[in-house]
């Protein structure tokens, strides 16, 4: 049996604090996870980085590879996006891939990868109307948003609790649409 490949891409949100987490439950369901991390969620891990790359088996990665070097993650079935920001988020919708985890999340959708997101901010940062219309956007390109009674419903500022992020809803969502072993 081979091993699906999921991208596990998480931005500088509360939740990532526990990626670690993410990352157990999604190799107790079989995926193969990769962690692609923005550039301020890994400066929040880079003192126990190496945790992260023993615990996935894979460099963790955060920043575009220069042009001689060779691709360091195996082939994405999948790409999950948790926690997604609100920055990441209007970023994304707005096109601007000026991080590899941005990048990879928004090529790959447009090469038949799968693409799911689930976000975590607080309900005063989804009130801007950049943030609808950067949904709407992502949804129209074929990305599943687990938001509301499907994913993440967004909590009152200053209110979050990070460590109970659903990550199960965010993994049942992707093995509906891609199952973890072949």
């Amino acid at each position: 049996m081979t091993k699906r490949v999921l991208y596990l891409i998480a931005c500088a949100a509360g939740p990532t604090q526990h990626i670690d987490e993410g990352v157990r439950q999604a190799q107790a369901r079989g995926w193969d996870t990769c962690l692609i991390l923005t550039p301020s969620a890994a400066a929040w891990w880079e003192p126990r980085m190496t945790e992260l790359e023993k615990l996935t088996g894979h460099p963790v990665r955060s920043r575009y590879k220069l042009p001689w070097e060779k691709d360091a993650l195996p082939k994405a079935d999948a790409m999950l996006v948790a926690p997604l920001s609100c920055t990441s988020l209007n970023k994304w919708g707005g096109g601007i891939s000026d991080t590899l985890a941005i990048g990879l999340i928004s090529e790959g959708v447009h090469m038949g990868v799968p693409a799911l997101a689930m976000p975590y901010f607080n309900q005063a940062q989804g009130a801007q109307p950049a943030v609808a219309r950067s949904i709407a956007d992502l949804r129209r390109q074929g990305v599943v948003f687990l938001d509301g009674s499907d994913g993440y419903e967004s909590h009152p500022p200053k209110q979050g609790n990070p460590q109970a992020f659903p990550w199960h809803l965010a993994l049942d969502a992707v093995g509906a649409i891609v199952s973890p072993a072949s």
